[in-house]
């Protein structure tokens, strides 16, 4: 269980501070699926179903990819890849020796990036995951073509044993493709929206394949999610949805996440998608932004404690380092770092961390931590549960349905009538 601290934001509160009964209401609105887009609610569920329906294929594949490819090309785009790329980042960033590599495309347009994965796949051996519900978006659709045709080329007809389609479990182009082709298919949940399917075979094929163990990541995200289930003010997720909710009503309007790890890039990414997505909309809603500490404070560290005054911060805190690395003695002592021989840079980190907090308090920027005891399968879970959980609360809090996006939209019907889509207006 991660704990949530938010004494750093108390003396930015504003008549009284938060309250949390609103934090309980929109819970139960969440909980009985009385609140907008109830039908969009089921990754809460999501843990215990994959655990009964997908959780063994999904772990029986990566075992098979494992076994015979030395990458993984994941196809996908927004809530199709950012999970999936976070979790791996932030628990295999230096791949073990028998791990497959894993690239992620279909993520976007540029040429040189898909020319450049190409030149670093070479001729290895490579399976292919493309991850999308429909089969149609552009992006993800362009690199599985330009995948596909590599498939071909390189294992001629036993290439569609190549593939593994997750989308939907019924109807759209790529289930008909898969259906056509014997592609093995795992199932987009049609009450899951993208951005919340990290724990379903979106995000958990890549994982295993990446070897993460998700029976570890799946058990721990149930019991995360029954513990933050509690109707009560000190549940975290009230909390979090709250305060923050109370210091965007008092003027606070971009959230900063950080951490101090810089594997945890990509939780980052996931998170600004997360609240994003579900927040922006009809006019209102928190901006996320994200940052890397310390490297950060050497760059927007200044804008951060002295820039504008509508800022707060969430630092993301793990208790426990994998490894060791204390500071050695050095007799000449040159550079003066004889002070910090001996000590190790965990702690150093730590010392560090909590003189940027009450510096950045003193600035003028509400700070709230969320600790997360280990860098490990249990921690990307209750993080992942929590800030989910969080993101429902808060969205309903502000009045908006947080688990619609009608306005990514609005590019796209520009986008393919430049491009001469037939039919497109």
């Amino acid at each position: 269980m991660l704990t949530f601290d938010y004494s750093g934001a108390e003396r930015f509160f504003q008549n009284g501070g938060p309250d949390f009964s609103t934090a309980a209401a929109a819970h139960k609105a969440f909980s009985d699926k009385s609140g907008a887009g109830a039908e969009f609610t089921g990754w809460a569920e999501l843990p215990r179903r994959i655990k009964e329906t997908e959780l063994d294929r999904i772990v029986e594949t990566a075992a098979l990819i494992r076994s015979r490819s030395k990458a993984l090309i994941v196809i996908g785009i927004g809530g199709s890849y950012l999970g999936a790329r976070g979790a791996i980042e932030l628990l295999r960033p230096l791949p073990g020796e028998n791990d497959p590599q894993i690239f992620f495309v279909g993520n976007g347009l540029s040429a040189d990036y898909l020319n450049d994965v190409l030149t670093q796949l070479g001729d290895r051996d490579f399976d292919v995951n493309v991850i999308s519900k429909s089969g149609t978006t552009l992006e993800p659709a362009v690199s599985f073509r330009i995948f596909r045709a590599l498939l071909d080329e390189k294992y001629g007809d036993e290439a569609d044993k190549h593939i593994f389609a997750t989308t939907d479990a019924h109807r759209g182009v790529l289930k008909s493709l898969a259906d056509d082709r014997g592609w093995p298919c795992f199932v987009v949940p049609d009450d899951v929206g993208g951005r919340f399917s990290v724990l379903s075979a979106v995000g958990l094929l890549p994982m295993a394949v990446a070897g993460i163990d998700v029976r570890r990541v799946i058990d721990a995200a149930i019991a995360e999610f029954e513990a933050l289930d509690r109707r009560s003010t000190d549940n975290p997720a009230w909390q979090y949805a709250a305060v923050r909710q109370h210091l965007y009503a008092a003027g606070k309007r971009v959230e900063i996440l950080a951490c101090y790890e810089p594997s945890f890039r990509f939780m980052a990414e996931w998170w600004k998608q997360l609240y994003g997505e579900s927040e922006g909309k009809d006019g209102i809603g928190i901006f996320p932004a994200s940052v890397e500490f310390t490297a950060d404070l050497h760059s927007m560290g200044q804008y951060i404690q002295e820039g504008p005054r509508d800022l707060m911060e969430t630092v993301v805190r793990f208790r426990k380092a994998r490894t060791n690395c204390p500071v050695p003695f050095e007799a000449a002592d040159a550079d003066g770092l004889n002070y910090l021989a001996g000590r190790d840079l965990k702690e150093i980190c730590a010392i560090a961390a909590d003189a940027v907090r009450e510096a950045h308090i003193d600035g003028g920027v509400p700070n709230l931590i969320l600790e997360v005891e280990e860098r490990n399968e249990e921690g990307f879970a209750a993080l992942v549960c929590f800030f989910e959980l969080a993101c429902a609360i808060s969205g309903y809090l502000s009045g908006v349905n947080p688990f619609d996006q009608p306005g990514v939209e609005a590019y796209k019907k520009n986008m393919f009538r430049m491009l001469g889509k037939p039919g497109a207006k």
